[in-house]
């Protein structure tokens, strides 16, 4: 992965040319964890799906996948299945109840073995929504305990100006803001470029990322696809994503399911674009850095 510290087929079968699945020599299985979120396919039936949990029942273990259209189905761990056109022998995930040595944390920094909370910052990183704030807590949410930064939602950047005027920032109590959509000439670019001319110097740092919403900058290869649906204007953006990928797009209630799906995709940093994770990581270090550097 390319990672800007600022800035083959997952569904193949690996058919031979006849057409076959079945090959003279088969290559070796390899054992595979079944996370949940990983697209597996069953290769006697061709069910392609996500991993959704592994559980016991009739005295064996089974795994639970559910496909892009939201239907689910068991099969019996072991052989027989496929990931990323490689043969693989689902196992358990195995949970130990040994003490481990710090690791990393979701966004790939250094865990702190036995840290806690710090007393929230002055500073803050402000963020468009719901599901903006979602996802940040669910690859950095460690990092910004352990430093005190506390986001908050801004319901959309036409209240920044409002948000930016009661907040009083300063280079003690410092803003980052993260904008949706935020390229040349759009109306995002229009409002932050006032804002900005408003508030004292290093006080306000606003970026964005190029997406219409949050949800593209989860790897489309997450919810089986190759690449984000393009939505025709005069689309509700979200409802249009939904009804591209088969699911239900009835409802207010649809699009947080749907979100809710996406974001258990989302193991870690590696699961998001660089273009997202490149802005965050700059924005804390925005609101993290000493005034006096």
């Amino acid at each position: 992965m390319n990672y800007d510290r600022y800035g083959s087929d997952v569904l193949s079968s690996g058919p031979s040319a006849s057409g076959s699945s079945h090959h003279r020599t088969r290559p070796t299985s390899t054992p595979q964890v079944a996370e949940p979120g990983l697209v597996v396919e069953d290769v006697e039936t061709g069910w392609v799906g996500a991993v959704l949990r592994v559980e016991k029942s009739g005295g064996m273990h089974v795994v639970i996948l559910e496909d892009r259209r939201g239907r689910t189905r068991t099969f019996p761990l072991g052989p027989g299945f496929w990931v990323e056109g490689r043969p693989v022998v689902l196992t358990a995930p195995t949970v130990s109840r040994a003490p481990v040595a710090p690791g990393r944390t979701a966004s790939g920094s250094r865990a702190v073995a036995g840290s806690r909370a710090r007393v929230a910052r002055g500073s803050r990183i402000w963020v468009e929504g719901k599901h903006d704030a979602e996802l940040i807590e669910r690859v950095w949410g460690d990092d910004l305990r352990v430093e005190g930064v506390v986001v908050e939602m801004l319901d959309g950047v036409d209240n920044l100006a409002d948000a930016l005027a009661d907040f009083r920032p300063d280079r003690e109590r410092r803003v980052g803001v993260l904008v949706d959509h935020l390229v040349a000439n759009s109306k995002e670019q229009r409002i932050t470029d006032e804002v900005l001319r408003g508030v004292p110097r290093g006080a306000v740092r606003v970026l964005g990322h190029p997406y219409v919403d949050v949800w593209q900058a989860v790897r489309p290869e997450r919810v089986g696809l190759e690449r984000w649906p393009v939505i025709e204007r005069g689309t509700e953006w979200k409802y249009g994503i939904l009804r591209e990928l088969g699911w239900p797009a009835g409802s207010q209630a649809d699009v947080a399911r749907a979100w809710q799906k996406i974001l258990g995709t989302v193991r870690s940093y590696a699961d998001l674009e660089p273009s997202l994770l490149g802005r965050v990581e700059e924005l804390i270090d925005f609101v993290t850095v000493d005034p006096a550097d």
